[in-house]
């Protein structure tokens, strides 16, 4: 099995895992843990692709690399925002609960 055969997979199962997460809990927190694990894994890719492929000297897979951390990094901060926000209103982190968002 090839280095690159081997990253792929090891990605498309952390993609896995945090999709099923995503989409099978019921806490704020944990779905966004879940979204935090596809980005991991989409960012895998792009190292995996940049490392194995014609031309590692371009960086560009560090780039894109970089440009999604920062990206993570701001979805976190929002999203961490409107979880703290509807806890204080509604009282509860848990997804099924929340029936509206108006203020």
């Amino acid at each position: 099995m090839t280095p690159l055969t081997s990253c792929l997979l090891l990605s498309a199962l952390l993609f896995t895992i945090g999709l099923a997460g995503a989409l099978m809990r019921r806490n704020a927190i944990l779905v966004l843990i879940g979204i935090e694990l596809m980005l991991n894994a989409a960012n895998l890719n792009f190292i995996a692709f940049w490392r194995y492929g014609p031309n590692p000297e371009a960086l560009t897979g560090m780039m894109f690399v970089i440009f999604s951390i920062g990206v993570a990094a701001a979805e976190a901060a929002v999203g961490l925002a409107l979880i703290i926000s509807l806890y204080r209103h509604i009282k509860t982190a848990n997804i099924d609960e929340v029936n509206s968002m108006r203020g």
